[in-house]
């Protein structure tokens, strides 16, 4: 019985050694001459890891008796984390040996938080749900305070622990009315209790305790007061983390909890999840509008993107599955090329975050200011490119849903979101004349931005299969 189990966590536990070995080899030998080795093969580790669950084959199997679930939900969740990570990792890599910030912790801490959000997606149980999302939050709360001679790096550190003990609290406080009213912490126990229009009081607080924790780990309006300020204030790369792997993570376990817990009340919590999509839209739509700084501008576009994913699982049905693991995939590599272009931007080997220094940009280069428009094209929805088809998988799905309203309202915020990405488009292109920025020449970045704009322009011939893939991941998780 242990063996099955153990062969069902196999990737998990190969991530987790992997990242103890190399912690202790790192700390009795070179230590942090060995960041750069340790980052290149914690990348490849993952690649590997996401080929091989990606080609594991079909079928839903669970372990230590319902705790941990292995379907094609979550195995399309863990390629989109281990993919995202080991990019962002590469991605970083040359930003942080530059700054003297490349740890060999770094790489570490990442793979351990990348082994806490596989263990999140495939949670059956209230108590492996909390172990997971723990286990990402404590390593990702070190990594956002990496430079510790900067103020603006520690108050992010300090902030996002702060808030996110107080979004655990929120969330085991909610788990335990959960239990206590349900009698198990099995996600399949408590589905059985919760049918649709027998849902007591003391479960009902329960799940909105539980909604709003994991609001917080979506940054989720109101939940989302940590996002600006930890994003402006963690190194690049680690922000570039941020923005991807954990938000997949946190939508994944969030689809995960709703369905396989509380799938026969879809009515009682669909509603509170479509008022978090819509503040989430509008308030990470108009509150760009006023920032100068790119990092605190990407952290209220992320809270926007939230919101529309949101509207995919508010729908409560197969197809707003389908459409919210759609949009996270499109989203995370809009993201990853973005990050790749922000940590370009420097002047006279210093960070450049104010979004008015791109000024004329185009005219000196012209290649990644083209790369850039696309991406942010994409971000905003403009057809044909691919992020305005991650739009309308979610719109579609929540006007089947007889959610006519949302869908109105997510138009109305993409129209106003549209401003703040077309904005710097105009500074590039048409904006005063501006002090040149250093010509960087990182072939990695290049690689990155490059691909991530093909894959927004390329991938609305057949969206490389993430489609089908995501069909399929849906139908497992809604049965």
């Amino acid at each position: 019985m242990i063996q099955a189990d153990l062969s069902v966590i196999l990737p998990e536990i190969i991530l987790a050694l992997y990242a103890m070995a190399a912690l202790l080899g790192a700390v009795y030998t070179g230590k942090d001459k060995l960041a750069s080795a340790i980052t290149w093969s914690t990348s490849g580790l993952m690649v590997v890891l996401a080929l091989w669950i990606g080609t594991s084959g079909s079928g839903s199997t669970t372990a230590f008796g319902g705790m941990f679930v292995d379907d094609g939900f979550a195995r399309f969740a863990k390629v989109t984390i281990l993919l995202a990570a080991a990019a962002v990792l590469v991605m970083g890599q040359e930003y942080m040996l530059r700054r003297g910030m490349l740890r060999f912790e770094y790489p570490i801490l990442v793979a351990l938080s990348a082994v806490g959000m596989m263990v999140m997606v495939s949670a059956g149980d209230l108590m492996s749900l909390y172990m997971g999302l723990e286990l990402q939050s404590l390593a990702l709360y070190v990594v956002a305070s990496m430079r510790r001679d900067s103020v603006k790096s520690t108050e992010a550190g300090l902030k996002y622990f702060v808030l996110g003990a107080l979004s655990s609290g929120l969330l085991l406080y909610g788990a335990s009315l959960v239990y206590g009213f349900a009698g198990t912490t099995k996600f399949a126990g408590i589905i059985d209790v919760a049918q649709h229009g027998e849902v007591s009081v003391g479960l009902l607080f329960g799940l909105v305790l539980l909604i709003s924790g994991l609001g917080f780990k979506v940054s989720a309006v109101p939940f989302h007061m940590w996002t600006p300020d930890v994003y402006e204030g963690a190194p690049t790369p680690v922000t570039a983390f941020f923005a991807s792997a954990p938000k997949v993570a946190a939508m994944g376990l969030f689809a995960r909890v709703m369905h396989d817990a509380f799938g026969h009340a879809i009515s009682d919590w669909s509603q509170v999840v479509a008022l978090l999509s819509v503040l989430s839209m509008f308030l990470g739509a108009v509150a760009a509008i006023g920032q100068r700084n790119i990092k605190r501008l990407m952290a209220y576009s992320s809270i926007a993107h939230m919101g529309y994913a949101l509207m995919g699982l508010a729908a409560g049905t197969q197809l707003g599955i389908e459409a919210m693991l759609v949009y996270m995939a499109i989203y995370v590599s809009m993201n990853i090329g973005t990050f790749a272009f922000i940590l370009m931007l420097q002047k006279d080997g210093q960070p450049v975050t104010d979004i008015q220094a791109l000024n004329q940009y185009a005219r000196r280069e012209p290649g990644k200011a083209l790369a850039v428009l696309v991406l942010l094209f994409s971000l905003a929805g403009v057809p044909p490119m691919l992020g305005f088809f991650g739009k309308f998988y979610v719109l579609r799905a929540a006007y089947e849903a007889d959610l006519a309203w949302l869908a109105i309202a997510g138009v109305v915020a993409s129209v106003i979101g549209a401003f703040y990405y077309l904005r710097i488009v105009y500074y590039m292109y048409f904006g005063e004349e501006a002090e040149e920025l250093d010509r960087t020449g990182s072939p990695v970045l290049w690689v990155f931005l490059m691909g991530s704009a093909a894959v927004m322009v390329l991938g609305i011939i057949n969206m490389f299969g993430v489609d089908g893939a995501a069909a399929a991941a849906a139908a497992a998780l809604v049965h």
